[in-house]
């Protein structure tokens, strides 16, 4: 078989697939999704980033402890 036949065969599994993510269990929410207004979009954008800013700040206080409370513990041990 050469390449081009089975580039050929690959594209057309490949189209095969996408046809039916529009009768599948996904094709009811694609087809009901719609672009969101500008308020949507920018209360959507707040969110998400206070989602990731408390994110960091809990990575930063873990990262914080995880550096001086071995020694703190240390000194209480008596180590």
């Amino acid at each position: 078989m050469s390449f081009i036949n089975k580039v050929w065969k690959t594209q057309q599994k490949l189209e095969e697939r996408f046809k039916k993510i529009g009768r599948g269990q996904y094709g009811r929410v694609l087809r009901l999704a719609r672009k969101p207004t500008t308020d949507e979009f920018v209360k959507s954008s707040w969110v998400v980033g206070i989602g990731i800013a408390i994110v960091g700040f809990i990575g930063f206080v873990v990262y914080y402890v995880w550096l001086k409370a071995p020694p703190i513990v240390a000194d209480l041990l008596g180590i």
